[in-house]
């Protein structure tokens, strides 16, 4: 397991979080169930090791949701995902969230199998939610993971006590 370090995204961050995101999702901004989202305006945690920074999350509070909207580690496989998702749920919970949520796309088995090992269960399909996000956003592929067509959102959540 990794030694890193959690702390919330700091206004020097937002460069840094444009330049991250724009490599890992193709442009600086990410859409998601017809919504334009700039990780940079949101909330969320930076993860460092060794005083870099190896990860991101961000999150958007609405009511008594809140939803995981980026989630991206350089390490993988090393806890730094499990670690951010848990200090967001952790922030939900002292809002008074009851449900801790996120969007991913039907090729991302990989972020499929992690969300659930984690307690979070599949509640919605959007099928072709993706053809309206290109629209927002053209660099959004046609192929994913393992040559899969993105086609459908599928929305995960966590129920928080």
């Amino acid at each position: 397991m990794l030694n890193f370090n959690i702390r919330p995204v700091a206004a020097d961050d937002k460069d840094w979080v444009d330049k991250f995101i724009a490599e890992r999702w193709g442009d600086n901004f990410v859409v998601g169930h017809d919504d334009i989202y700039y990780p940079r305006e949101l909330a969320g945690f930076v993860a460092e090791q060794n005083g870099k920074k190896v990860g991101l999350a961000t999150y958007h509070l609405a009511g008594h949701s809140c939803e995981i909207v980026t989630i991206d580690s350089t390490r993988p496989n090393q806890g730094l995902g499990s670690a951010l998702i848990e200090v967001v749920k952790t922030v939900a919970q002292k809002a008074g969230c009851t449900r801790l949520w996120l969007v991913t796309t039907n090729d991302n088995l990989h972020a499929l199998r992690f969300y659930q090992k984690r307690g979070f269960e599949l509640v919605a399909v959007h099928r072709n939610a993706v053809a309206r996000s290109r629209e927002l956003k053209p660099v959004i592929p046609v192929l994913g993971n393992d040559g899969i067509p993105i086609r459908d959102e599928i929305e995960l959540e966590l129920q928080l006590r």
